[in-house]
């Protein structure tokens, strides 16, 4: 009798060490992700909340706001420029993620497959671009751009191209596509190095197999890499198409949108609507903020659809 009152006691005991046990990691795990909440919350979640709000009225961000419903929304579907921006992202959504994503993985392919003792070093060199500000990167290329003494017309003279002082940035020709090469040089560097490491990941004996069949190395790069590491390319898809729709940061300080409105992107235009000195309409761009969001959210809809993830073994 003594002996199952005490096992019971002893049952107790250790449940209520355990019940202590479950509630201190409780309160720890609250402790440690009450910070990244609280912000996220102050400077996420009610950001975009107001924003909502914001974009049902009119309001310059000094005056009293006056609500106008959906005008702002309506405003939108008719605003050319909007529609004009929304090109432009589009542009830059297929092209940017395309040469990023080839050049990234082919250098990171070449430099895994000869396996020089230096790839420690060439990733440091890679990722240099990733620690630079994009201000900064933004004015290394508008001296390469400039027509009186770029380097970029200097190359061309070399080769027997007579530039005549031609502004890269300046012409509606040449500017939109010009401002492809800091985004793509800016970008580069980081996936050669996710590459790098996604690729070095995947067993040699695979590719001692595939060497051993005959295979060539462009073989062996479609056939084997890209599809193991299918999963990486993925998400680096997902990481630049979505940067590319919202990211404005290289267009504002180069052309901001001009000339003539050919590099105009659509956040942008949200950020002049708001903060730019001939406007302060925060209403109106508070709804392009929302329709830039249901394009990204478009997006990311897609690029699940078209490239579902993959469980992938070695």
């Amino acid at each position: 009798m003594n002996a199952g009152i005490n096992g019971n006691k002893a049952f107790v005991s250790k449940r209520q060490g355990f019940d202590k046990a479950k509630r201190q990691r409780t309160v720890f795990l609250f402790l440690a992700i009450a910070p990244s909440l609280i912000g996220y919350f102050l400077f996420t979640l009610y950001p975009n909340l107001m924003s909502v709000y914001y974009s049902l009225l009119n309001w310059d961000g000094l005056t009293d706001a006056v609500y106008i419903g959906f005008e702002n929304y309506v405003n939108l579907v008719k605003d050319q420029f909007v529609w004009r921006a929304m090109y432009h992202n589009l542009l830059y959504m297929i092209v940017v993620p395309t040469l990023i994503v080839f050049i990234s993985l082919l250098l990171a392919y070449l430099l895994n497959n000869k396996s020089y003792k230096e790839n420690s070093l060439y990733k440091v060199i890679f990722f240099f671009t990733n620690v630079l500000s994009t201000v900064v990167i933004a004015l290394l290329w508008s001296f390469i751009f400039d027509g009186s003494f770029g380097m970029l017309n200097g190359i061309l003279e070399l080769f027997g191209f007579n530039m005549n002082d031609f502004y890269w940035l300046g012409d509606t020709r040449t500017a939109f596509w010009a401002l492809v090469l800091p985004m793509v040089w800016g970008g580069v560097g980081l996936y050669v190095v996710i590459f790098m490491n996604a690729i070095s990941a995947i067993p040699k004996s695979i590719y001692e197999a595939a060497f051993l069949e005959g295979a060539r190395p462009m073989a062996i790069l479609f056939r084997i890499t890209i599809p193991l590491i299918r999963n990486v390319i993925r998400v680096c898809i997902v990481f630049i198409i979505l940067g590319s729709i919202k990211g404005f940061e290289i267009i504002m300080v180069l052309t901001n949108g001009g000339p003539e409105g050919s590099t105009d992107v659509i956040g942008l235009y949200m950020f002049n609507l708001a903060f730019g000195k001939e406007y302060h309409n925060y209403g109106y761009a508070s709804a392009i903020g929302m329709f830039l969001f249901v394009v990204l959210v478009g997006a990311k809809l897609i690029i699940d659809k078209f490239f579902p993830e993959d469980s992938v073994e070695f």
